[in-house]
């Protein structure tokens, strides 16, 4: 007799647990999952999982390969990409010094200044000021190249900020050169462009840090560090399993390497084309749900940065249609199936949806359920 609780029945993981799963008509972010792994990748960390093997060695290989790939000197997989910029913030801070290791976040009497402009400032800097440094905020190339001394372990780039500052990337990385200084770019959420992955290193950016968990389709819990050989062993030696470490604490496993490898491989070999016409035509048959109602516009966009796929913007007239966008999101979270779009803050009576995290056909049931929903809303106003 099965023991009381146990799977008797083929019930979905997530219902024995209570929970509701959602199609996602929003994109890669990380309160939703980020993305589904290929089967490719899930069969291959299944086969990790079944032996054990040396970490350091794994890391070494699978690094060896993907720089290999990418046109990089070395390569670390990571903890996501937050612990990349940890620690390559740490390497640049560290460098292979292990009694410096030992001691962060005591940086005393290390460079322990990293500057970068101030529209970058964003929450994620936090995996940067874990290591224990002080942000040095300027805005012009004059207070950048001012800023830059003794001090200075590293110099920071957000490249979905490229446009938000007097310094873009190709002169950020100039005058990092002319200082000598190393500089680390957060790419974080910006594959696609596949590009992105060699040209940011092929720019002169010393080190690049991406999410494996979101265009890549790796495990969410995963990362990549490009760079140069002795940052990445600086990286790697601020980082698990080392144990005295900054980066102990976000450990990366046998199956995460191995998921992230696979899905790069398998990400490299994609017909981007093929999936960039997929996600428009998707996103047609989500805009000719809404053709039908009074007083709602449709408009496909693309971001400029982060995230740069297919969007579909819905927006709607609140004297012809008087509900408010949070009724909107609400009705299709209840709804059945339960769905998500963009969690991006929009002004006004706006919604964004994506369709590059969708499954084949989940296009049909997203229409579907927004015309629904806009009908049910449209008869109480």
């Amino acid at each position: 007799m099965a023991p009381s609780g146990s799977p008797t029945r083929q019930v979905p993981i997530y219902q024995r647990l209570g929970l509701r799963p959602f199609i996602n008509a929003g994109g890669s972010y990380t309160r939703y999952g980020g993305s589904l792994m290929a089967p490719q990748v899930i069969r291959a960390m299944e086969e990790a999982s079944g032996r054990y093997v040396s970490i350091q060695e794994l890391q070494e290989a699978a690094g060896r390969q993907i720089a290999g790939w990418l046109g990089a000197e070395a390569a670390l997989v990571t903890c996501g990409c937050a612990s990349a910029l940890t620690l390559g913030t740490a390497a640049c801070v560290t460098g292979c010094d292990e009694e410096k290791m030992n001691r962060l976040p005591d940086t005393r009497g290390m460079k322990n200044e990293v500057v970068l402009q101030k529209s970058h400032r964003v929450e994620y800097d936090h995996a940067v000021r874990n290591v224990g440094v002080r942000l040095i905020q300027v805005e012009s190339r004059q207070e950048l190249e001012a800023a830059i001394g003794s001090r200075t372990a590293m110099l920071f780039f957000l490249n979905m900020a490229q446009h938000r500052g007097q310094i873009q990337r190709e002169e950020f990385v100039e005058i990092a050169g002319n200082a000598g200084v190393p500089c680390l770019i957060d790419a974080a959420a910006d594959i696609p462009p596949a590009e992105n992955l060699t040209d940011l290193i092929a720019l002169g950016f010393d080190l690049a840090a991406f999410s494996g968990g979101k265009g890549i389709r790796g495990p969410q819990s995963s990362g990549l560090l490009l760079g140069p050989k002795d940052l990445i062993r600086a990286a790697f030696l601020n980082a698990s399993p080392n144990a005295d470490r900054i980066g102990r604490v976000s450990k990366v496993g046998k199956e995460e390497i191995i998921g992230l490898w696979k899905a790069l491989e398998l990400y490299l070999k994609r017909d981007h084309q093929a999936d960039w016409e997929r996600w428009e035509q998707q996103l047609e048959v989500i805009a000719r749900a809404f053709d039908e109602i009074p007083g709602i516009t449709t408009r496909p966009f693309v971001p400029v940065i982060s995230s740069q796929v297919p969007h579909l913007a819905v927006e709607w007239d609140d004297r012809i249609l008087k509900f408010s966008k949070e009724h909107f999101l609400e009705a299709l979270r209840q709804g059945e199936p339960r769905i998500e779009v963009s969690p991006v803050p929009t002004e006004g009576n706006r919604l964004e949806l994506s369709s590059w995290m969708l499954e084949p056909g989940e296009e049909v049931v997203v229409a579907r359920r927004c015309k629904e929903v806009l009908q049910e809303l449209a008869t109480l106003t």
